[in-house]
């Protein structure tokens, strides 16, 4: 595993004059996503610079083509063409704020995982015209130190997201993971302001969901009957306003599940800009101060070392939230 933050003066082909390469996976990476491999292989490339040569069809796995979240398989042989970089000197370093609000957000480390409660606002990542997101902050905070995603939250969604700090805790989570798309965590449970009343006990969603993309490049989820199968189960915890906090634990984690659930029954989640109530979203500015998507992952539980080893790691609702509640008492 590649340690630290890349450096952007390494050639991705380590050569002067680059080329194809043909690279064999090696056994311990079976099971890697293939853009986070490529990550690897390419050092300093933007992650949006590796989503364009897998999606054009230029990087092959065993001679045909991916996804970025592909799973390889160790043997596999991937073609990885040239990719030019910016020259030593004009890469950026991830800034001060971003660093501070960070290393303030860590709220559980072991040997094996660090773990965040990543504010509302930050990419788990950069790309898509995000600079710097929770990896490449925090490998800027830890330089010579592993660490990898795990899984990715939503860039508006707040909350538990965990970074491996050994190659074992890696394969083993994701490992676990296996059977969510979209990398969501095993045991993952989340809380939730919905608008308007939703009914008592806990409703279960059953509704396949199916991504597309937009011609400006947005991306949009719905429900479709041609869509992955997503279930979640939303248990109602208080009323609030006239609206309903909940708590909610999904089965499969699609691309924003919860938001299109929530939005499909009828009662979308509180400040969403994309699938939400523009009129609710509004008058919940005006009256409560919310500013933002309320979805907030609370906690994720799982087991290392073969299942002697349980977690359950918690992520505090933060304040701006927790002021919203007050005021809509």
């Amino acid at each position: 595993m590649r340690p630290g933050p890349p450096s952007p003066s390494v050639s991705p082909m380590n050569e002067p004059s680059g080329g194809v390469r043909l690279v064999r996976v090696p056994d311990d990476r079976d099971g890697q996503r293939l853009d986070n491999f490529l990550l690897g292989q390419l050092k300093g490339a933007p992650r949006s610079v590796v989503y364009k040569i897998v999606r054009s069809g230029q990087v092959r796995v065993n001679g045909g083509r991916a996804r970025p979240e592909t799973r390889l398989s160790g043997g596999d042989e991937v073609r990885i063409p040239p990719v030019r970089l910016a020259p030593e000197g004009e890469a950026k370093a991830p800034p001060r704020g971003l660093l501070d609000r960070l290393a303030a957000s860590i709220v559980f480390e072991d040997r094996a995982i660090l773990v965040l409660n990543k504010p509302a606002g930050i990419a788990a990542h950069g790309g898509s015209g995000v600079g710097f997101g929770v990896i490449e902050g925090l490998r800027a905070l830890r330089p010579g130190q592993t660490l990898e995603l795990v899984h990715r939250l939503d860039r508006d969604t707040s909350g538990v997201i965990v970074l491996a700090k050994k190659r074992s805790a890696l394969l083993e989570l994701q490992a676990l993971m296996r059977g969510g798309e979209d990398d969501e965590g095993p045991g993952k449970r989340y809380l939730a302001l919905l608008v308007g009343r939703v009914p008592d006990g806990t409703l279960t969603v059953d509704a396949p969901l199916r991504k597309s993309v937009l011609q400006g490049g947005e991306r949009m989820v719905r429900v479709d009957p041609a869509g992955k199968p997503s279930v979640s189960h939303i248990r109602v915890l208080e009323r609030r306003g006239g609206h309903s906090f909940c708590e909610i634990r999904i089965e499969t984690g699609r691309t924003h599940q919860i938001r299109v659930h929530a939005a499909h029954i009828g009662h979308p989640v509180a400040g969403d800009p994309k699938y939400g109530d523009r009129e609710a979203n509004r008058r919940l500015a005006e009256q409560a101060g919310l500013k933002r998507l309320f979805l907030h992952a609370a906690s994720m539980e799982f087991a290392l070392e073969g299942g002697a080893k349980p977690y359950l790691v918690t992520a505090p609702l933060g304040e701006e939230l927790r002021t919203v509640l007050d005021r809509l008492a």
